[in-house]
């Protein structure tokens, strides 16, 4: 899993899997987007819109889904 951000755009990417075109996408909530396996439906990238405004809100900046963290073999 990587995690990148874009000062230009002001997006926060994290990807399990560099982006391609097959992958769905649907916005989950008000500026975050999931782009999705075809064929599992799996959630393999996110792109966070307005990144920096989110983090000076005062409320708790929470993603809508849930993950398994493993530690990486390589």
């Amino acid at each position: 899993m990587t995690f990148q951000y874009n000062r230009e755009t002001d997006i926060l990417y994290i990807n399990t899997c560099e982006p391609y075109p097959e992958q769905e996408s649907e916005e989950l909530e008000d500026e975050i987007i999931a782009r999705f396996n075809p064929k599992t439906g799996e959630i393999e990238n996110l792109e966070v819109l307005f990144f920096s405004t989110r983090l000076l809100r005062e409320e708790l900046f929470q993603l809508p889904i849930s993950a398994r963290l493993q530690l990486s073999k390589t």
